[in-house]
């Protein structure tokens, strides 16, 4: 019943938001870089942070620095859709809000180090996260397969967070699967969106990875991550500035170049993330060498594709 009540406060909440939205004019237009034909209400995943809120409110106030942070990184990404803001600006927020969540993981009393090497990887995860969300559902898609995992390896292998916290984001990214998951979405997520569940996420992977002391549950983001990492070498190779727009991703290309729907191509995505994950589960004791295995069948999909159906990208410009 709690669970369902909070379904129910979620999707008013987007309700509410998206009457706020339309009056205020926070809409996508399409350009010649957008994947999607129609304007549409941007922001729609606002609904992710008021997810986390609903869980610190109902539950003592539990994590109050991780929540703290998601606040600050959701205000600038949220006032970034609505008026574009500076990038110095964005990463003072950035590097703020990831500063509280170290402190909340408890990070600061670890060697030096271990904070360098987690602001790089955060840092890299959340514009990854953002670069990604570019087609309906693939953002919410492969947001509720991570958390469906994270609340199985939370029940089943080794607890690192309260399972509720968990749950909540799922009804959140539910609520926002049903307006964004369709062929016309009602809304986008937005950078307030994209970079706000990537942040929720990261927070949970890494109280998991302090936890167990094993850092091959970066596993859960493997699609993501190779997509991103090997579109940016592609872009390197082509002498491009990858701090510009695109539409050279995988997944923008079996969009845009191969006209394959875009919910098709989400659950494409779900589906790859979700098969990685369970063949770790089921190789759990050769963690690393199944994390690197599978980096690399990754990597070979990728270049495959690239290989076979780039040249379409090309000669659509």
């Amino acid at each position: 019943m709690y669970y369902l009540i909070m379904l129910v406060l979620l999707f008013l909440a987007e309700l509410f938001y998206f009457r706020i939205a339309d009056k205020c004019n926070i809409i996508d237009k399409p350009n010649e870089r957008s994947s999607h034909t129609r304007i549409t209400l941007r922001g729609g995943g606002i609904i992710f942070y008021f997810g986390a809120l609903l869980y610190c409110l109902t539950n003592h106030f539990e994590y109050p620095w991780f929540v703290l942070a998601l606040t600050l990184i959701t205000f600038i990404s949220f006032i970034d859709d609505i008026h574009s803001t500076s990038q110095g600006l964005r990463l003072v927020f950035h590097f703020a809000a990831m500063a509280l969540m170290f402190y909340q993981w408890g990070l600061f009393s670890l060697p030096w180090w271990t904070t360098i090497i987690a602001l790089i990887v955060c840092t890299g995860i959340i514009n990854a996260y953002n670069f990604m969300d570019g087609i309906n559902g693939i953002t919410g898609g492969y947001s509720l397969v991570i958390l469906s995992a994270l609340a199985y390896i939370n029940a089943e292998i080794v607890p690192f967070v309260e399972q509720s916290l968990i749950l909540i984001m799922m009804c959140s990214v539910l609520v926002f699967n049903f307006f964004n998951f369709r062929k016309y979405a009602k809304c986008f997520a937005g950078d307030v969106g994209s970079v706000s569940i990537a942040f929720v996420i990261l927070f949970l992977i890494g109280r998991l990875i302090i936890k167990t002391e094993n850092i091959s549950w970066i596993i859960l983001f493997a699609v993501y991550g190779v997509d991103s990492v090997l579109t940016i070498i592609h872009r390197l190779m082509l002498r491009e500035n990858i701090s510009l727009p695109h539409r050279k991703h995988l997944y923008q290309i079996m969009a845009n170049e191969l006209k394959i729907p875009h919910t098709i191509v989400s659950f494409i995505y779900m589906m790859i993330q979700a098969i990685v994950i369970i063949g770790y589960f089921v190789f759990q004791k050769y963690d690393y060498w199944y994390l690197l295995g599978s980096i690399f069948i990754l990597c070979c999909l990728y270049v495959f594709f690239i290989n076979k159906y780039f040249k379409l990208h090309i000669s659509s410009k």
